[in-house]
C-alpha cells in the first residue's frame, strides 16, 4: 500500500477488510513527535477514502501502547512562540480528528503504558480493549500543561465527572478503573488480547458495511443531542433511506431466507 506508506507506522492489511496500524517507535514508548503525527493523519485520511475498508485496529509495538509525547519533541517545543506552539498545536488536533472522523470503525488494541496523548489516541478509538495491569496517566498538570487537544475526544470517552478528576490530579489509573469508568470495553489477559481483538473484529466485519458506518456516525450525530421533532424526523429519514438502499434490502432477504448476505459470501 504505496499511498500510506509511514516512517513511524508500520501499516498491516490481513484483508480487503481490515487494516492494521502499528505505532512503530518501541524505542521511546512510542511517544509521537511531528513524524508520527504527520503519518497518522495521512494514513487515517487514505482510510476514510477506502470503501472496501470495515474495521481498523490501533496498536502499538513494543512494552507500551503511547507514552505521550516523544521527549526530544518536547525539548524542541520549549522554545517555540506562542505562534509556532499554536501551529504544532493544531497539527496535533487535526491529526485526532482524522483518527475520531473516519467512518471506519477503529479498535484499540491497548497495552503497557498510555499517558497524556496516548489517552487521547485511545480516546478516538470506538472499541477499546485493555490488556491487564497497564497503566493510563492524563499527566500533563504535573509538567504546568493541560490536556487541552485531547480533551475533547478524552471527556466524551471517560465521562465529565472522572475527567474532572484525572485532568487535575494526574492521577494513575489502572485497566480495571478504566473499564468501570466506562473507558474501556474490555480488559483480558495480555495474551488473551489478540484474540479478544480478533473477535471484535470479525462482528464488525460480518455486519453490512455501509450500516456500520452510517451507525458510527448515528452515534455521533445523536451524542448529547436533545431529542427534538426535527432530531425524531431525521432518524427516521436514516431508517427510511438504508431500508430502502440495497444493502439494506439484501440484509432482511437473507435474513427472511435464512441465507448469508452478500457481504459475507
Amino acid at each position: 500500500m504505496n499511498t500510506l506508506a509511514a516512517t513511524t507506522l508500520e501499516i498491516r492489511r490481513p484483508s480487503p477488510q481490515v487494516a492494521e496500524v502499528w505505532l512503530n517507535r518501541p524505542e521511546v514508548r512510542n511517544a509521537f513527535n511531528d513524524a508520527a503525527i504527520a503519518d497518522l493523519t495521512h494514513v487515517f485520511r487514505a482510510f476514510a477514502q477506502d470503501a472496501a475498508l470495515r474495521a481498523v485496529i490501533l496498536a502499538g509495538h513494543g512494552k507500551s501502547f503511547c507514552a505521550g509525547a516523544d521527549l526530544n519533541w518536547m525539548r524542541a517545543m520549549a522554545a517555540y512562540s506562542w505562534e509556532e506552539n499554536r501551529a504544532d498545536a493544531e497539527k496535533l488536533a487535526d491529526m485526532l480528528w482524522a483518527i475520531w472522523s473516519c467512518p471506519v470503525p477503529l479498535v484499540g488494541r491497548l497495552h503497557g503504558d498510555c499517558y497524556a496523548g496516548g489517552v487521547g489516541l485511545a480516546a478516538v478509538c470506538d472499541v477499546r480493549v485493555a490488556a491487564e495491569g497497564m497503566q493510563f496517566c492524563l499527566s500533563e498538570a504535573r509538567l504546568g500543561l493541560l490536556p487541552a487537544t485531547i480533551g475533547p475526544y478524552v471527556v466524551r470517552a471517560l465521562g465529565e465527572s472522572a475527567s474532572r478528576r484525572y485532568f487535575t490530579t494526574a492521577e494513575r489509573f489502572d485497566a480495571a478503573t478504566a473499564k468501570a469508568l466506562g473507558f474501556v470495553h474490555e480488559v483480558v489477559a495480555p495474551e488473551a488480547i489478540d484474540a479478544k481483538v480478533g473477535e471484535i473484529v470479525a462482528a464488525l466485519v460480518a455486519n453490512g458495511p455501509a450500516a456500520v458506518r452510517a451507525c458510527k456516525q448515528l452515534v455521533r450525530d445523536l451524542a448529547g443531542v436533545p431529542i427534538t421533532e426535527a432530531l425524531r424526523a431525521d432518524t427516521a429519514r436514516r431508517i427510511a433511506d438504508i431500508r430502502a438502499g440495497d444493502e439494506g434490502r439484501e440484509g432482511v432477504q437473507a435474513f427472511l431466507g435464512k441465507r448469508e448476505p452478500t457481504w459475507r459470501t
